[in-house]
């Protein structure tokens, strides 16, 4: 099969379009840049951006499925508007065009964020509803709702079959634009002061692939599949990436408000100074918060399996001291 992956060069796409060539399918890759990964797997690149120009439509061609998976990631407020419309709008030309080239089948990458957040330690799964209200100052997530919403109602109208995949915090090797494991580089340099109160729930990025492989033939139409590991307390997960990476856990616990308020005035400063904060205030807000999820539903219907997730903090280790922690 000749399948379309927009997005490709990311972290998640790279590690789709090398377990789609090695099932033996044929891959189009749309992306604005170049990968060498993708060159060496013989990935056809297809350079272009899914919100405007001709390229989508010639990637496109002779097609008979899409992995959509372009979109950006930020905790910067200011990026609200670009995400949205990257996104949402992103979304719906891909579906359109799809809709013009007859192809009706699309999974799409979403994230476990849409409705896998709580204030308090509670394990979600899929029957959760949309976490607008805990999401509703954080761009990134509250555009990715939006997404999901406008791609299950569009692609009903255009007759277009949508799975989505919700995979949770993305670690593992090959994050060249960390994107995902910023957080992992920060803990290392000792740039993560305190222990925040809330939990977190990671899956390797690799594994969430092969997932993501699977809904094209397994994925029921008008459902999304939870993808994550282990639901781990942010101190259990500090202890853990602490003894792996060789680097002493914070001790300090202080209460969220002091937290937020002190994120707050540091960002503040570091913005006034036209540089990039060390802690901003919506990453705090976040990690007071509980990520945890129940797979269950993709283990049995995709495939799902989760490795061990020390092997996996030890490859984003790794991976980071190798190449872009050095930089």
């Amino acid at each position: 099969m000749r399948l379309l992956v927009t997005g490709a060069t990311g972290f998640l796409g790279e590690h789709l379009c090398r377990e789609l060539v090695e099932r033996g399918q044929t891959v189009v890759g749309l992306a604005r840049t170049r990968s060498a990964v993708l060159a060496e797997l013989g990935v056809e690149h297809v350079r272009g951006d899914v919100l405007a120009g001709p390229e989508l439509d010639r990637a496109l061609e002779d097609c008979v499925a899409v992995f959509h998976l372009a979109g950006a990631v930020s905790r910067d407020p200011d990026d609200a508007q670009r995400m949205m419309r990257l996104h949402v709008d992103g979304t719906r030309r891909v579906l359109e065009r799809m809709a013009a080239a007859k192809i009706t089948r699309m999974v799409l990458a979403s994230t476990s964020g849409t409705i896998g957040v709580s204030k308090d330690e509670e394990i979600l799964d899929e029957r959760a509803p949309y976490a607008e209200e805990i999401v509703a100052g954080w761009p990134y997530y509250a555009s990715k709702i939006y997404q999901e919403r406008l791609a299950f109602e569009h692609g009903q109208r255009l007759g277009i079959e949508i799975v989505a995949v919700n995979p949770s915090l993305l670690l593992g090797p090959g994050d060249r634009r960390l994107s995902s494991t910023g957080d992992v580089r920060k803990f290392i340099r000792r740039e993560i002061p305190v222990v925040p109160k809330g939990g977190i729930n990671f899956v390797d990025a690799r594994d969430a692939a092969v997932a993501t492989a699977n809904a094209l033939e397994h994925g029921r139409a008008g459902e999304r599949y939870l993808l994550g590991g282990p639901n781990w307390t942010m101190k259990e997960f500090f202890g853990r990436l602490g003894r792996v990476a060789n680097v002493s856990p914070p001790r300090l616990r202080l209460p969220a408000s002091w937290n937020r308020f002190g994120a707050a005035v540091v960002e503040e400063l570091w913005r006034h100074r036209g540089k990039e904060p060390p802690v901003d205030r919506i990453s705090v807000e976040m990690a007071e918060h509980f990520w945890w999820i129940d797979s269950a539903k993709a283990e049995k219907e995709l495939g799902f399996a989760a490795r061990d997730p020390q092997l996996t903090l030890q490859d984003t280790v790794a991976y980071l001291r190798r190449g872009v922690d050095e930089a």
